[in-house]
């Protein structure tokens, strides 16, 4: 097999090439590296068998084939879904990275029909620099890989976006979940705790020189995620957050997923993260990682108090100038737990 695809890794250019010779006739799998959010990366192995099944359901789901634009690292299992599609479609991708400006990559746009994979920062940068209707041009915006501040979905809908929002990871080839519900071929179900469990031909064959960590996760045919979620009346999936998202402060538990949603809505501020810091009187302190105008302690508890429980509010306020991001664009929580540990707390 080419060296770029095991372990994924290089220039665009290279891992293209790589891909256009393997997948006529796949030889071996295609390792990709974990993001590492939470902990030390993994290497996920991925079989010809899978990536194709998901590149054709996510197709069905989207309406037919189109024309991609390249908008995350090509080292990413959501960058390389988006040549994988591409082959599959038989289209040329577009590299945004290879254009000046997004606006530019999306002027070489020559489809019928278009598509890009984004983050949640992208469209939040997208939606600062007034750029949001530039989206139009797309008959789908995936936007996956952290949660998405209701608020931004919101401008993104009045913006005339066709946002589809997904959830998976590098395990289930990328997205396998569309807007709560499962792509074709793929199966859901929540345990007892919540914990979310998926199955079917996206599934990866395991990590790469770590039998045991595949074992712990992979078992009869079932996927067992790291993060809870529960169905709506109508089935939707909704993600809550990570098991380690929630932690307990002051015996109750806290979905830190919930508190960044509520932070985000907070009037002054550009961007936001909760997360939690070892606390010997309360276990674990949550701390609100802010963007934007300088918030004092009681207004960021004020403000959280009204959606959720009083006892979920921050006790702590860390201002940056900007959150720190892993190479694919989601926060580095390890990095902000770092810099919020030793914030005096709220006492109360």
């Amino acid at each position: 097999m080419p060296s770029p695809l095991r372990p994924l890794h290089g220039p665009t250019d290279a891992i293209r090439a790589a891909l256009d010779a393997w997948w006529t006739a796949p030889d071996g799998a295609v390792v990709v590296r974990t993001s590492g959010s939470t902990g030390t990366p993994r290497r996920v192995v991925l079989s010809a068998a899978a990536l194709r099944a998901s590149a054709v359901a996510t197709q069905s789901r989207l309406g037919g084939p189109g024309q991609w634009l390249l908008a995350l690292p090509a080292t990413s299992v959501a960058g390389l879904q988006v040549l994988i599609r591409s082959l599959l479609a038989g289209t040329e991708p577009v590299d945004a990275a290879a254009r000046p400006s997004f606006a530019d990559a999306m002027r070489d746009l020559s489809g019928e029909r278009a598509y890009v994979s984004l983050v949640p920062t992208q469209l939040h940068r997208l939606a600062a620099a007034g750029e949001l209707e530039l989206l139009r041009r797309f008959d789908a915006v995936l936007v996956g890989g952290a949660a998405l501040a209701p608020g931004l979905a919101g401008r993104c809908v009045d913006a005339g976006v066709q946002l589809v929002q997904t959830y998976g990871m590098s395990e289930t080839c990328g997205g396998c979940v569309y807007d709560g519900r499962p792509l074709d071929g793929v199966a859901l179900r929540l345990d007892v705790d919540g914990r979310i469990h998926l199955a079917g031909p996206v599934l990866f064959d395991g990590y790469e020189g770590d039998h045991a960590a595949s074992a712990q996760v992979l078992r009869d045919g079932w996927f067992s995620t790291s993060d809870v979620g529960h169905l709506d009346a109508d089935g939707h999936l909704e993600v809550l957050g990570r098991v380690d998202d929630m932690v307990l402060s002051g015996g109750v538990n806290v979905a830190l997923p919930a508190v960044t949603r509520a932070l985000q809505s907070m009037p002054g501020v550009a961007d936001a993260v909760a997360v939690g810091v070892p606390d010997e009187e309360w276990g674990a302190r949550v701390v609100a990682c802010l963007v934007g105008e300088d918030n004092t302690l009681e207004a960021v508890r004020d403000h959280v108090s009204a959606t959720l429980p009083r006892t979920w509010a921050p006790r702590a306020v860390l201002t940056l100038d900007a959150v720190p991001l892993l190479p694919g664009g989601k926060p580095d929580r390890l990095a902000l737990a770092r810099l919020a540990v030793g914030l005096a707390a709220d006492p109360g």
